[in-house]
């Protein structure tokens, strides 16, 4: 069997909780947090089971993914590799950390034109899972990132708008389609 990827959304903040654009900022993973990273590790753990036992555990280098990652590691057994730059969350500029919840659309698109641009998060996503897929081909393994980074990069692969990924959901993704170029705009 090939490669075969599964990201997981860290688990949830007391920024996720408010609302909060969290970004690069790091805030570490609050009790429900900790609870829908188990969560995660049970789904994967059966996962792993119905398509063979997962091989490399890798992370952002962000807290609250590398927590994220401890506890799904504890799980299933596998220790965590060095975090991997590129795996980080979207840069939000001067939306990180305000609450955006409720926030009427003028003012959160003003608030995400200081962000980082969608295409950029993008390529580096790709980037960062290719260099580990090259690393460490044919392997099965569980990527911990964040929201938005996992939205835009699985909607560009799959050509189609991804829904909101929620704190602790597995994505599972198809490795070859990192082997294909990503269309510049593609969805997200």
């Amino acid at each position: 069997m090939g490669t075969r990827i599964a990201l997981v959304r860290h688990g949830e903040t007391d920024w996720n909780a408010e609302g909060r654009l969290q970004g690069q900022t790091d805030i570490p993973l609050n009790g429900a947090g900790r609870d829908q990273a188990e969560t995660a590790a049970r789904e994967l753990e059966r996962l792993g089971h119905d398509g063979g036992a997962w091989d490399l555990l890798v992370s952002s280098p962000l807290g609250r993914a590398v927590e994220t990652a401890s506890i799904i590691g504890d799980r299933l057994g596998l220790h965590a590799i060095a975090p991997v730059e590129g795996l980080q969350e979207r840069h939000y500029g001067a939306g990180e950390g305000r609450v955006v919840a409720g926030m009427d659309r003028a003012t959160l698109d003003a608030l995400l034109a200081t962000a980082e641009p969608e295409a950029e998060v993008v390529d580096r996503a790709v980037q960062a899972l290719r260099g580990i897929v090259c690393a460490h081909p044919g392997t099965k393994m569980i990527v911990v990132a964040h929201g938005t980074l996992i939205r835009l990069l699985v909607g560009s692969l799959r050509g189609v708008v991804h829904p909101r990924v929620l704190n602790g959901e597995v994505v599972e993704v198809d490795a070859d389609l990192l082997a294909a170029p990503v269309p510049a705009g593609a969805p997200g």
